[in-house]
């Protein structure tokens, strides 16, 4: 049984999977078992699709508040369609290349609030980003609200989902793109920066920032000049700002 973007159930799942449907993330019942769900394990294994082991609550109050029909049978196992296509990498860089433009790429690195993520991506979209780039585990779902708050963009811009940032980010620096990080501390102004030059932006969850892992890797760190008294901008109005700054450039 489903709706516009939930499948409960376990051999609708695998139908689904079967049928080449994505899925953004598939939620189990912990302690789960029998051979449906380990098939949809190893299926979802396979395309990198996360799997959250949750008590029998949480998949109650989602068949609750998602199903027209709340007596719905989830048995054990319900599933969010993916409401985007999702490319590699690879499919990216390639694409950008032959169409002879420079790669500007955005990752994003711990953002996992829904609203910033849809701004992030419209503001991508309109400053001329080629593609978004998020890990597998720990980013936004990429639901309705976020579609809303993109403003459509999502249907435009490229999205990667990898399972790691730090291959990702030492594969796009072997194929020549130069890594900027976003920070505070122990980094030049923004305007310093050189953007015409194939690369890539990293941007971090607010507080926690860049995770260490990541920000070892990237070449140059920048920040946003500020004279105001709050300490930070809001990520969504960095990464806009950030790439209006790769824009400008890019156009001189």
């Amino acid at each position: 049984m489903s709706n516009h973007f939930c499948i409960f159930g376990r051999k609708p799942i695998l139908e689904a999977f079967k049928a080449g449907k994505r899925f953004d993330k598939i939620l189990l019942l912990k302690n789960a078992s029998g051979d449906d769900v380990r098939e949809i394990g190893m299926l979802a294994r396979q395309v990198d699709t996360p799997v959250q082991h949750v008590p029998k609550e949480k998949l109650e109050s989602i068949v609750s508040k998602y199903s027209k029909h709340k007596e719905a049978n989830h048995q054990g196992v319900i599933g969010f369609l993916a409401m985007i296509d999702y490319h590699t990498v690879d499919d990216v860089i390639h694409h950008v290349l032959s169409k002879g433009e420079n790669p500007l790429l955005l990752i994003l690195d711990g953002i996992t609030d829904v609203g910033n993520f849809g701004a992030i991506a419209r503001s991508a979209e309109c400053l001329g980003a080629h593609a978004l780039i998020l890990p597998t585990q720990g980013a936004a779902q990429i639901n309705s609200e976020a579609m809303k708050t993109s403003a459509g963009a999502l249907n435009k811009i490229l999205v990667c989902r990898e399972k790691s940032l730090v291959t990702t980010i030492k594969y796009l620096k072997a194929n020549g793109l130069h890594i900027f990080g976003t920070s505070l501390q122990d980094s030049s102004e923004l305007s310093n920066a050189d953007f015409t030059v194939p690369c890539a932006v990293v941007v971090g969850a607010e507080g926690e920032g860049i995770s260490k892992e990541v920000i070892k890797l990237c070449d140059e760190t920048l920040r946003i000049p500020m004279t105001g008294s709050t300490q930070s901008l809001n990520v969504s109005v960095s990464a806009g700002i950030v790439l209006y700054e790769a824009q400008k450039q890019r156009l001189a």
